[in-house]
C-alpha cells in the first residue's frame, strides 16, 4: 500500500479513534464501536470501508457480523516513512548548521 492512503486515512479523527478502539487484537464490530463513538453505526461503517480499502483493517465474518481488526503492515510502513523522512531532513539541518558556523567563524 501506498503510504499516501495511510495517511489520508488517519487524516479523520473518528478513524483513528477506531483503530485505537480496535488495537487490543480482539477487534470489534460496527455496532460496538458505534456504542462508544460519538457516530452512527452508519457512519462507523463508511469510516470501517475507507481504513478496509487504506489495507489498515481486516474484516472476518463471525455468523451474522463482521469482526474488525487492525492491519499494522500499513502502520509500520508509515511509521518508516516518517523515520527517513526525519533522518533526511537532520542530515540537511546538520549539514547548513556546519555551512552557518563556517561563515561565522570566516566573517
Amino acid at each position: 500500500m501506498d503510504v499516501g492512503t495511510t495517511f489520508a486515512a488517519l487524516a479523520d479523527d473518528s478513524r483513528r479513534q477506531m483503530l485505537t478502539m480496535l488495537g487490543d487484537g480482539e477487534g470489534a464490530t460496527a455496532t460496538e464501536l458505534a456504542r462508544d463513538l460519538p457516530i452512527s453505526r452508519q457512519a462507523v461503517s463508511k469510516h470501517l470501508a475507507a481504513l478496509r480499502t487504506a489495507g489498515l483493517v481486516s474484516a472476518r465474518h463471525q455468523g451474522r457480523e463482521t469482526r474488525y481488526t487492525v492491519t499494522p503492515e500499513p502502520l509500520q510502513q508509515a511509521v518508516a516513512w516518517i523515520a527517513d523522512t526525519g533522518a533526511a531532513w537532520d542530515q540537511r539541518l546538520a549539514r547548513l548548521g556546519g555551512y552557518v558556523r563556517q561563515e561565522r567563524s570566516a566573517g
